[in-house]
């Protein structure tokens, strides 16, 4: 299992909405055809042919693009950034939509994803943030996936979350307290009690 970050960039940003209600991620590149099962060597005559990549350029074009349809697999993590919150979903195969392969388009090369969870950016941890801040349309995540704590947001989401979240009612006293309590685990030596008050304060602001 890996973990990938997807940028929507200047187009994706017109597209972002249908990618969380429609429960899919695209990256462009229309005019190459169905990808499935194409090796680098024809991918690479696809992009010089519709766009006329050559060298660093083209190479670089086709990192991206291999990265989307054939490194991905079923049941890898995305993250998708969105101003203050990323989104995190559970990837799904590959597919070619051709009714979108038009330049005025362009999403026609497709990931299901099941969306987990959105996690407010100032929460995740500086690893997931590095990974986040790279320049690449798609990059993945170096390290253990462990590392990126991605269990703190899918347990929270598959067991309903904390009290406040599943209709417990709690007096303001309490609450009060809580918070507070929160506040000072902020300040504790232990990283992650810390990152876990945070996660807590962070979803009851939202």
């Amino acid at each position: 299992m890996k973990l990938f970050q997807l940028k929507s960039g200047e187009a994706g940003k017109q597209w972002l909405k249908g990618f969380l209600e429609d429960h899919y991620v695209c990256i462009g590149y229309p005019g190459l055809g169905d990808l499935e099962g194409i090796d680098r060597d024809e991918l690479d005559g696809r992009l010089q042919q519709a766009y006329g990549y050559q060298g660093q350029e083209l190479a670089g074009h086709a990192e991206v693009v291999g990265m989307f349809v054939h490194a991905m697999q079923d049941g890898d993590y995305l993250l998708l950034a969105d101003g203050d919150w990323v989104h995190l979903g559970d990837l799904g195969d590959y597919f070619y939509d051709e009714r979108f392969d038009s330049e005025g388009d362009g999403r026609c090369h497709r990931r299901g994803v099941t969306w987990l969870t959105s996690i407010p950016y100032a929460a995740l941890n500086s690893v997931v943030k590095a990974l986040l801040a790279e320049e690449a349309t798609v990059s993945m995540f170096q390290e253990p996936i462990a590392a990126a704590r991605l269990d703190l947001w899918i347990r929270d989401t598959e067991t309903s979350g904390n009290l406040l979240n599943i209709g417990v009612r709690v007096d303001e006293e309490t609450l009060a307290e809580a918070l507070d309590i929160l506040k000072k685990a902020l300040k504790s030596p232990d990283a992650e009690r810390r990152e876990r008050a945070a996660i807590a304060i962070l979803q009851y602001a939202k």
